[in-house]
């Protein structure tokens, strides 16, 4: 993990960047497994809009009702490794709806202030993939070390993008390394509903990146129970069966060796553009 030093913040948001809640579950494990203590959060004031996002009403213990009000803060674990392994900080929280220019300064002079050495940005989109095969991760850096030290590929995107890539570039800017996982979680599948299959790939790949090896089994368990509830109800929809086969059959063919880089990418493209969101052209 030279290329991102010792000290890395993994940052996660809800919303547009967490297709299946999977790169906010990667957090959840991240905290059951070590304590964590406040270091900073935003006021909201500045960043959300709360008819986009609003604030949740609740009882406290006393029985007063209190209210709840959308964040993002950055933490830092209360006790260090003692092995000497990856010393993970958690940013997380909701995307804000304003001023990503400061919101992201913001945190990135803190990061500056606490030395932290890399950043590693985790979301999960909705792709045209099988849920019966692996979970495909795009891993990617804007940093041509890290690129060549850890064997990641330079994404080619062009067109709107999410807090995450904003996050990246002021990082970078300060001179802070990053890097980026993105998890395909199949569209078809309950957009609302986790998915345990796709925390389990960004999980197993942040592995492979920094050596980190955080406990997976239950993971293991609920993708499994996942895949075959999904299996169960595409059994009763014949289109729906037939759909997940076509998936299935593309997939193997971008899997097979024959399959060139440049034909996975133009396919990529091909899907972002038909989705809207996409890069559209790319500029020659």
């Amino acid at each position: 993990m030279d290329a991102l030093g010792g000290r890395v913040v993994v940052v996660a948001f809800d919303g547009w960047n967490d297709a299946g809640e999977a790169a906010s579950g990667v957090i959840e494990v991240l905290r059951e497994n070590a304590e964590y203590e406040l270091v900073h959060t935003v006021d909201p004031e500045l960043y959300f809009d709360y008819q986009y996002t609003r604030p949740s009403s609740r009882m406290d213990a006393t029985g007063h009702r209190e209210l709840r009000w959308p964040e993002a803060s950055l933490w830092r674990p209360t006790t260090p490794p003692s092995d000497g392994s990856t010393e993970f900080w958690i940013l997380t929280g909701v995307e804000p709806a304003r001023t990503w220019q400061a919101f992201a300064n913001e945190f990135i002079d803190i990061a500056l202030r606490d030395d932290i050495t890399g950043v590693l940005t985790l979301g999960a989109m909705l792709s045209d993939v099988p849920h019966t095969r692996p979970i495909s991760v795009f891993a990617a850096s804007s940093n041509e070390q890290v690129r060549e030290t850890l064997g990641l590929e330079r994404s080619l995107y062009e067109g709107p993008v999410g807090i995450l890539s904003v996050f990246e570039h002021f990082a970078e800017t300060a001179g802070i390394p990053t890097a980026t996982l993105w998890a395909s979680v199949p569209h078809y599948v309950a957009t609302a509903a986790p998915s345990p299959k796709a925390t389990l790939a960004l999980l197993d790949r942040l592995h492979d990146l920094t050596g980190v090896d955080l406990p997976r089994e239950r993971l293991r368990t609920e993708a499994a129970a996942w895949e075959v509830s999904i299996d169960a109800a595409a059994a009763e929809d014949e289109e729906m069966t037939e759909y997940i086969h076509q998936l299935e059959r593309t997939r193997d063919t971008w899997d097979s060796p024959e399959a060139s880089g440049d034909a996975i990418a133009q396919a990529f493209e091909r899907y972002l553009r038909r989705r809207g969101d996409g890069p559209g052209e790319r500029k020659r």
